[in-house]
């Protein structure tokens, strides 16, 4: 076994990231970030880096599992969420379900819970449910905990920040139970091929993808297409497309926000 499989299997054992599930060439980058910052020159340098300094684990972990998230990310994206897809779920029945894959620490499907408070919440028998998922359980765990910086927030008007947030005085703000309420946090992987639920209307899985193989690209097409009732919404990074294995399972309903419906 050479020095990167052997860091890769102690990465497994340790962070139970399975490294698989990424480029190979993304893993050799990420790493290499960590080794700058450890001053180490190799793979076998830093590997006993990593076993002799316990704190080391958790700033591997975040280098390998990055998330650059903010709240309405990609603000065109929620303005046809909210305009377009949930109205149109919502104009056949009373109540939506929704998934929100790959969530990171919560700004997105705290985003969608903001969306479909107000479409709900103004007289109406509607409602809805929100699965967001992730595989890292410290980064759950501060999804879970809803409490975001003032950076977090800038996105939002200051309406929508007294509305859905409570201010604790120190610099950060409370997602109010109202919101949560909305959502069922859970783990999941993406590469187990088993979707969090079924007849799902919308899957929202932005940003995700960009780490992995074109195969585990279009498993995951196909677990959403399971996940997804007869026209549901596929909704992907700006980055990301469809490969030319699994295009034929949605169509597209704007090309450019990335917006898909299932296919008949």
């Amino acid at each position: 076994m050479d020095d990167f499989e052997a860091l890769k299997k102690a990465i497994e054992q340790t962070l139970h990231i399975h490294c698989e599930n990424y480029k190979e060439a993304y893993i050799k980058r990420r790493l290499l970030s960590r080794m700058r910052s450890t001053n180490t020159a190799t793979h076998e340098e830093y590997l006993r880096y990593l076993r002799s300094h316990p704190e080391e684990s958790e700033k591997l972990r975040n280098a390998l599992t990055i998330n650059v998230t903010e709240f309405f990310r990609d603000t065109e994206v929620f303005e046809l969420i909210k305009r377009d897809l949930i109205p149109s779920v919502l104009s056949d029945r009373k109540k939506i379900r929704i998934w929100c894959a790959g969530c990171s620490s919560g700004e997105e499907p705290y985003s969608l819970a903001m969306i479909l408070y107000d479409l709900t919440n103004s007289g109406t028998d509607l409602s809805g449910v929100i699965y967001a998922t992730d595989i890292d359980d410290q980064i759950l765990a501060r999804a879970k905990e809803g409490v975001y910086d003032q950076k977090s927030l800038k996105k939002l008007t200051d309406n929508q920040i007294r509305r859905h947030f409570t201010d604790l005085g120190d610099g950060t703000f409370a997602v109010k139970p109202h919101l949560k309420a909305m959502i069922r946090f859970s783990k999941h992987d993406l590469m187990s091929g088993i979707p969090i639920a079924r007849y799902l209307d919308l899957v929202t899985c932005r940003n995700v993808t960009i780490y992995f193989t074109e195969g585990q690209k279009n498993d995951l097409a196909r677990t959403f297409h399971t996940a997804l009732v007869s026209g549901g919404y596929y909704v992907m990074g700006k980055t990301e497309y469809l490969g030319r294995e699994i295009e034929s399972l949605f169509v597209p309903v704007n090309a450019i926000q990335k917006i898909f419906i299932k296919a008949p």
